[in-house]
Parts: structure tokens; sequence; C-alpha cells
């Protein structure tokens, strides 16, 4: 019987890249997060005057300054996701791409994300974006996610940076509306990854990456995923707070406050991380998500009822 076609396209015995391993070391789902936040982050700068140059050649630098940085993820954590049921069918375990293609991908994407940001958006953009990168690509992946159980706390400043990225190509400033944005996200990265580690802490252990369920416990990590999902909740409010947002906002914000802790709390009480953690984590990013179109609904609603009058 014939046999049916692989995925990986042999030439000369040798495995040929396939243009969807590249994609994958890009890591589309994440940048589109980290792009959504970043694109809101502009819109909130300057509500109904963003010019459009600026909103393309700012997202484009942004995504691709994004994708390098995982990229480079992806060849620093090589060994690592070869240990890892959930990383080992990456383009770099499997042989689909060698760590000089994945590299030279890397460094492409970077410089030409970094010279759209300087030459169309605004220096202050690039450089910033330029040490959110360093901050995921190496401060984080390098050496925090090896050191210490804290890795997600500290190394989420970087994660956290993209709607001030996005206000900063906008105005050219760094505003404190701006760090509220900053604050929300620094403050979600621990839950939401803390949910993953639970449901994976068996491939962390065997990695040796010391992610707090492996260190401290999955125990005590559902108790610190529950305290962080309050202090989350707490400080989401604080746009409403400042004046920075509006009620339609706070109800938003209440609403998916509410279901986080919801998901957090069952993960603690019934201890059952087979049913609970990996919803934790799916809730995490709609969390998010929808957190920031709450903030882009509640600035832009005056504006369209204003038109519609």
């Amino acid at each position: 019987m014939p046999q049916a076609p692989t995925k990986m396209a042999l030439v000369g015995g040798q495995v040929r890249a396939h243009w969807r391993d590249y994609y994958e070391l890009c890591k589309p789902r994440v940048v589109a997060l980290i792009v959504f936040t970043a694109m809101v982050g502009m819109f909130l700068a300057s509500p109904g005057a963003v010019a459009l140059g600026t909103f393309l050649f700012g997202t484009l630098g942004i995504a691709l300054c994004a994708a390098s940085g995982a990229a480079i993820n992806h060849v620093v954590d090589e060994e690592v996701d070869a240990r890892m049921a959930r990383t080992k069918r990456r383009p770099l375990p499997t042989g689909h791409l060698n760590r000089t293609g994945a590299l030279g991908f890397a460094f492409a994407l970077g410089l030409a994300g970094m010279a759209l940001l300087i030459w169309l958006v605004n220096p202050l953009t690039a450089w910033l974006t330029f040490a959110s990168l360093v901050g995921y690509a190496v401060v984080y992946t390098v050496f925090l996610k090896r050191a210490t159980p804290q890795n997600i706390v500290i190394g989420g400043a970087a994660g956290a940076a993209p709607p001030v990225l996005g206000w900063a190509a906008v105005t050219g400033e760094v505003h404190p509306h701006a760090l509220l944005l900053f604050l929300i996200i620094f403050a979600w990265t621990p839950p939401h990854f803390w949910a993953l580690a639970i449901a994976r802490y068996r491939d962390y252990a065997e990695a040796e990456i010391p992610m707090l369920p492996v260190t401290h416990g999955v125990a005590l990590t559902r108790l610190h995923l529950l305290l962080y999902t309050v202090l989350l909740v707490l400080v989401s409010l604080l746009p409403f707070v400042t004046g920075m947002s509006g009620w339609v906002y706070l109800v938003g914000a209440m609403g998916l406050g509410a279901g986080f802790l919801g998901q957090a709390l069952a993960l603690l009480v019934t201890g059952d991380d087979e049913r609970y953690a990996m919803p934790t984590f799916g809730y995490s990013i709609f969390y998010l998500m929808a957190l920031f179109a709450a903030l882009f609904v509640d600035a832009y609603l005056p504006l369209l009822s204003g038109v519609l009058a």
C-alpha cells in the first residue's frame, strides 16, 4: 500500500523547511495578543486622531519585533522544548529548522521592525520596543526562566510593554495612563502563566525549569494564582478610579474580573487541576482581550454617539 505523505519534505535526505515552520517560530497567537493590546494603546492615546501611517507602520513594526523575540525564544529553548510533550513538535526539536536559519530569520524580523519604527514612527517607540524584545528574548528566556520560580513575575515586565509602545507610537511620550495599561498586563501575567504551569508542571519538572509548581508545589501555586488574580482585579479598576475610563469599562472590568476570580477559586478549592487549570489559562487570554476591548469601547462610544446624534 502506498504510504501517506509526511509533513516533512525531504531534499537530498535533508528536511526542507516549510513556510509554516517559520510561521510557528513567530508564535502567532502570542504576537496577535501583543499587537491587539498595542493597538488599543494607540487608540486610547488619541481617540479618533490616530494617523493611518502611524497605525499601520507602528503595528507592523511592533509585530515584527515581537515575532523576532518569539523566534529567539525558540532557539534558546530548543533543548528544553525537545524534553516537553507540549513543545517537542516545534520546528527546531523536530529538525524542520536549524538554529542558524532560525536565528537569521529572527534577526531579519527584528531589523525590519526596528527600521520601520525608527524611520516611519518615532525613535522612542523603536527603543522601547527593542528594550521589550531584549527583556523577553534575553533577560527572561536566557536567565530568569532558568534561575528563579519568580521568573514569570519579574519577566512579566517585558510582556506588559505593548500598550506603552502603542501609546508612544501615537504621542511620542510615555503617559501615566499608558503605565496603567502596563500595570494591568504585568499583574495579569503571573496567574495566566501559573495556570499553564499547573497543567503542565510534569513537563517543566522533566525539563528542569523552576516554575513555581515545580519548586514549591502545585497547592501553593494555586493559592498564589488566586492572590494575584485578586490583585489583578483591583489593578483593573484603576482606569476608572483615575478617570481614564468610564462606567462602560467599569462594568466590563468587574464582570470579567468576577469570572477570573471564579476560575481561580474553583482551582484552589477543588484542587482538580485536570478540570480547571487549562480552562483557567484559556479564560485568562479571553479576559485580557475582552478587558482591552472594553477600554476601547468605553473610549470610542461617546465619539460614536456624537457622530450618530
